[in-house]
C-alpha cells in the first residue's frame, strides 16, 4: 500500500478502509481451519495454528516481553545454569523438535512463562523463591508442559488470543491501570505479562502432570515438584499480590498441591532417593542471593509506584541503587519514577546510566527519549527513539515518537511518513497519539 502524498490526501473513511486491509493481511495467514494430532495424547484436536506459526508468533512477541522484563540477565553464569537445567529436560518432552531456549530475565516480580515456540523465561524474583535445583527443573518442566500440550496454540485456535495477534503491540500503550499507567502509556511500553497466555485450570493440571513427568525422567525426585507447589500455595494464601501476574496467568489451587503429593507418594515413589541438588543450586545463584536485599527494595519500590506513593518509591529505588550500583533495572525504575514525578532532567541522568549499563537493551533509551522530549531536546530524543527502533524493531510507538520529534524540529515531510507508518501499524485504532498524528497529517494536506 503506497503512502498518500500531499497532493493526494485521504479521508478518515479511507484511513479506516486501509486499516481493514491491514487487519486482514495480518490475520489472514494465521487463522485457518484444520485438525492436528495432540502430541501428548495422540488424539485428534481442532487446531488452526501450525507449528511454524507457533514459532513465528514466539519470534515476534517474546523479544518484547523479555525487554519489558528489563532484558535477559547479564549474569552469564546464571543464564547458562538455567539453560542447562532446561536443556536437561528436553530428551523427555513430547515435541523435541521445537527450538527451545531458556532465559533468566531481570524483572524482580515472581513469575515464569513460556511462548508457544519454546521460549521460556524465569524472573530473578522467582529464582530467589526457589530452594533447590529440583524445584527449578519442576518450574521449567511445567512451562515445557504448556508448550508441549500446545496450550497457547489452543487458545489462539479458540480465538482467545486473536486480539493479541492482530493488534499486537498497538494495545500496549493503554493497557495499564497502576501508578505506572500514564508513564507506560507515554512510553508505549509493555506491561507485565501483556503478551502472555492466561491458562485455564485444566491447562495447569496438564502442565503440572507433564512437568512432573519430565523432571522425574531427568533424574530429579518428585518431592522437588511438591516443594514448588508448596511454595506457590503459600504465596497464594499469604501474599498473593507479590505474585499477581504469576497467578493471573497460572491459576493456583490447593488441588494442584494435593495432586503433586499424590504423584510423589504413588507413581513417582521410586524417585524418593534422587538428589534435590540444593547445594549446587545455592552455589549457582550465589551472586543473585547476594543481591537479595537490593532486589527486595526494587520490589517494594514497584509496589509504592502502583499505589502512587512516589516519595516512598523513589526512596526505595535510591536505597536499592546504593546496594546494586551497576543494576540496570534499578536505574530504569528510578528514571521511571522521576519521570512520573515530572523531573525529566534527573530522570535523564539515570536513563543515561542505564544505557551505559546495558547498551543493547531499550528501556534506558526509551526514557531518555521521553525525558529529552520534555526538555525540548528533540534532536537527542529522536536519536534515542531511533536506537530503540534499531535494537527492537516493530514497536509502533517508536514511529510516532520519531515523527513527533521531526515534527517539532520542522521536518514535516519525514514526520508525515512516520505518522502514517504509525497509523498503519496500529491498525488506525483511536487513541490520543493516533488522533494527534491524523490531525497533523490533515493540517499538512496528507489527509482531509
Amino acid at each position: 500500500m503506497n503512502k498518500p502524498k500531499a497532493g493526494n490526501p485521504v479521508s478518515r473513511r479511507q484511513f479506516l478502509k486501509y486499516g481493514a486491509v491491514m487487519s486482514a493481511s495480518i490475520a489472514g495467514p494465521i487463522f485457518f481451519t484444520g485438525c492436528a494430532v495432540d502430541p501428548v495424547t495422540g488424539k485428534k484436536q481442532l487446531m488452526t495454528v501450525s507449528q511454524q506459526q507457533e514459532i513465528g508468533i514466539d519470534k515476534q512477541q517474546s523479544p518484547f516481553q523479555f525487554s519489558s522484563d528489563y532484558g535477559i540477565t547479564q549474569d552469564a553464569k546464571i543464564n547458562q545454569y538455567v539453560s542447562g537445567v532446561g536443556k536437561g529436560l528436553l530428551p523427555n518432552v513430547h515435541r523435541p523438535d521445537m527450538p527451545y531456549n531458556f532465559q533468566c530475565v531481570n524483572a524482580t516480580y515472581i513469575n515464569a512463562y513460556a511462548f508457544p515456540g519454546g521460549s521460556i523465561a524465569v524472573t530473578r524474583g522467582i529464582l530467589l523463591k526457589l530452594d533447590n535445583e529440583a524445584q527449578l527443573a519442576s518450574l521449567l518442566g511445567h512451562e515445557l508442559g504448556h508448550v508441549n500440550a500446545r496450550h497457547s496454540a489452543e487458545q489462539i485456535s479458540k480465538g482467545q488470543l486473536s486480539s493479541m495477534l492482530v493488534s499486537g503491540l498497538s494495545i500496549a500503550a493503554s493497557s495499564q491501570g497502576s501508578g505506572l499507567g500514564e508513564l507506560t502509556q507515554q512510553l508505549g511500553m509493555l506491561g507485565q505479562g501483556l503478551l502472555l497466555s492466561r491458562y485455564s485450570r485444566d491447562n495447569e493440571r496438564e502442565a503440572d502432570y507433564l512437568g512432573n513427568e519430565y523432571m522425574v525422567k531427568a533424574g530429579y525426585p518428585s518431592k522437588g515438584f511438591v516443594g514448588l507447589m508448596e511454595m506457590l500455595d503459600a504465596l497464594h494464601k499469604e501474599n498473593p499480590s507479590s505474585a499477581q501476574m504469576l497467578f493471573a496467568t497460572h491459576p493456583m489451587s490447593a488441588e494442584r498441591l494435593s495432586s503433586a503429593v499424590q504423584r510423589e507418594k504413588g507413581q513417582y515413589l521410586f524417585s524418593k532417593d534422587y538428589s534435590l541438588n540444593r547445594e549446587r543450586y545455592m552455589d549457582k545463584i550465589a551472586f543473585l542471593r547476594a543481591q537479595k536485599k537490593g532486589i527486595e527494595l526494587l520490589q517494594q519500590g514497584e509496589k509504592y509506584l502502583a499505589k502512587k506513593e512516589y516519595d516512598k518509591a523513589q526512596n526505595s529505588f535510591k536505597k536499592s541503587i546504593k546496594r546494586l550500583k551497576d543494576d540496570y533495572t534499578a536505574h530504569v525504575l528510578m528514571s521511571k519514577c522521576l519521570m512520573i514525578r515530572k523531573k525529566p532532567a534527573q530522570a535523564l541522568s539515570y536513563a543515561n546510566a542505564a544505557k551505559k549499563l546495558y547498551p543493547s537493551e531499550i528501556q534506558g533509551y526509551y526514557i531518555a527519549g521521553i525525558a529529552n522530549s520534555e526538555l525540548k531536546k528533540y534532536g537527542k530524543a529522536y536519536q534515542n527513539f531511533g536506537k530503540c527502533d534499531e535494537l527492537l524493531p516493530g514497536n509502533p510507538q517508536m514511529k510516532f515518537y520519531k515523527g513527533y520529534c521531526l515534527d517539532k524540529n520542522g521536518d514535516t515531510k519525514t514526520a508525515a511518513n512516520n505518522y502514517m507508518t504509525y497509523l498503519k501499524m496500529i491498525d488506525y485504532q483511536p487513541n490520543k497519539y493516533s488522533k494527534y498524528a491524523y490531525k497533523r497529517l490533515k493540517e499538512w494536506g496528507y489527509a482531509k
